[in-house]
Parts: C-alpha cells; sequence; structure tokens
C-alpha cells in the first residue's frame, strides 16, 4: 500500500497519552492504525444509513413510536455497556 506524508496536530495530552502508550514503537503507525479503524467504523455507519434509506423507499417510514422504542433499548444498552444505572 502506499504511503503518504501528511501533518497533523493533535492535543497535547492526547499526544503525550499516545507516546506513553505506545513506548518506543511507532506512533505513525498507531496514529494509523487508529485513522483506519476510525475510516471502518465510518464507512460501516455509512453503510448502514443506506441500507436504512433502501428500507425506507421500500417500506415507508418507520413509525415514530417504534423509533422512539428503538431509541430506549440502544440507550439500556449502552447504559449496561459503560456500568451506568438507568435514572
Amino acid at each position: 500500500m502506499a504511503k503518504e506524508k501528511v501533518t497533523l496536530t493533535l492535543d497535547a495530552e492526547t499526544l503525550a497519552a499516545l507516546r506513553r502508550l505506545v513506548g518506543p514503537r511507532s506512533l505513525s503507525a498507531a496514529v494509523e492504525a487508529a485513522v483506519a479503524e476510525r475510516v471502518a467504523r465510518l464507512q460501516h455507519l455509512a453503510a448502514v444509513d443506506e441500507w436504512l434509506a433502501e428500507l425506507d423507499r421500500a417500506n415507508g417510514p418507520v413509525p415514530p413510536e417504534t423509533l422512539e422504542w428503538a431509541a430506549r433499548l440502544v440507550e439500556e444498552w449502552d447504559e449496561k455497556r459503560s456500568g451506568k444505572t438507568a435514572g
């Protein structure tokens, strides 16, 4: 894969934490891995958005009560995942 040089500006605290974590390993490799993960996530979200748009075109809009139900499920899942309690 071809490499291209870029200049990045990072928050000083974030950069210091990253340097502590990667130690003597390549800072560039750590940043590249993080960016690659973020790009993959954004691509996944874009694919999900397109799939949802397809469903909307094929079946019509999702009823508001269904969206509210789904939002509650996601919120509950996120609370459990992060160790928060509902309230």
